[in-house]
């Protein structure tokens, strides 16, 4: 099969409509795991992955990146087909006794001094999407576009993207993008689920307006819409944490993998699938250990979900009821 590329959101960026999640690497994935999860997703058509600089749990943070780095070294044609995607704002290396490095946030010397390790551990000259992890509050708004446009006219950062900003913080950021006659934010990073679907009263829409596209992270929600129930009764037995949330959930979730059941396809393909057939998402972000799980998520881009199976998931897993305030208000 063929996966066809689809939008980053409004640039002209062409990517694979999943997205590769190597936070795994490093971790539960061994680094050969990772290296052949990766030449497998290239094959496939993935060609869109998705990193940060703290990633590598078990570890030193920045060890996924290496990971990378070290899979594609020496070989441009591996380097050229990806679309790599990185993170700045934690504290790299982690607890580093430098305040400015040290900690949380976005000022611009942390900004262009952790792209600069970032490419440095990804053994890249550039990187095509730079995100903002999370929010900095406390860093003025121009000192951060003052620092990723100064990375954008150095050739070492392509695009930014956002990652768990809210609606307002979107908006805020496009604004004094457009102040400042650059490109602004093209791409939101945020929890996005069946179980989670908060964003759609106002990221969505927001996102939507300012044409950013979305990339959904945890899109089965840490496995729970991934036939959790079948693989418990099958053996294969859930962390405790998972399992108060499956009893916390099992009237939907017995529903939901029925459902499923009923159109022959498997959960996690189905949770995807809804994911995109919202045309504000560009890439699900698939975290697979393995090349069986990866492979078992490319079924999603085949999937069609009529309106009337649409239906009975927003039954199973209702959302906030539409847009803000239209949701609550009127």
């Amino acid at each position: 099969m063929t996966i066809e590329p689809v939008h980053l959101g409004r640039t002209g960026l062409l990517v694979s409509p999943l997205c590769l999640g190597t936070m795994n690497f490093g971790w539960h994935a061994g680094e050969s795991d990772g290296h052949k999860v990766m030449d497998r997703a290239l094959d496939l058509g993935v060609n869109f992955f998705d990193t940060a600089d703290m990633y590598g749990w078990e570890g030193e943070r920045g060890d996924t990146e290496k990971i990378i780095g070290r899979w594609w070294a020496g070989d441009a044609a591996k380097r050229d087909r990806v679309i790599i995607a990185t993170k700045v704002y934690h504290a790299m290396p982690h607890k580093h006794p430098e305040p400015n490095r040290g900690r949380m946030g976005l000022s611009a010397r942390k900004i262009i001094r952790h792209c600069e390790d970032s490419l440095k551990r990804l053994q890249t000259d550039w990187i095509d999407l730079y995100q903002m992890h999370h929010i900095d509050r406390d860093c003025p708004v121009d000192e951060v576009w003052e620092a990723m446009e100064t990375l954008v006219k150095q050739g070492k950062v392509i695009y930014v993207g956002s990652s768990n900003f809210a609606a307002w913080d979107i908006a805020t950021y496009n604004q004094v993008a457009s102040h400042r006659h650059t490109q602004g934010l093209v791409s939101e990073q945020s929890l996005y689920n069946l179980d989670a679907r908060t964003i759609e009263l106002e990221v969505v829409p927001c996102c939507e307006h300012y044409g950013l596209g979305i990339i959904p992270w945890s899109p089965l929600a840490g496995g729970l819409l991934g036939g959790v129930l079948e693989k418990i009764e099958s053996g294969r037995r859930a962390a405790d944490h998972m399992q108060k949330r499956i009893e916390e959930k099992r009237p939907q979730l017995e529903k939901w993998e029925a459902l499923c059941k009923e159109l022959g396809e498997k959960p996690a393909a189905v949770a995807l699938a809804w994911l995109l057939r919202n045309p504000v998402v560009t890439a699900p972000i698939i975290g697979p250990r393995t090349i069986e799980q990866l492979e078992g998520s490319i079924r999603a881009t085949e999937i069609e979900l009529s309106d009337e199976v649409m239906g009975k998931i927003d039954e199973i897993f209702p959302g906030p009821g539409g847009e803000a305030p239209k949701a609550y208000a009127w």
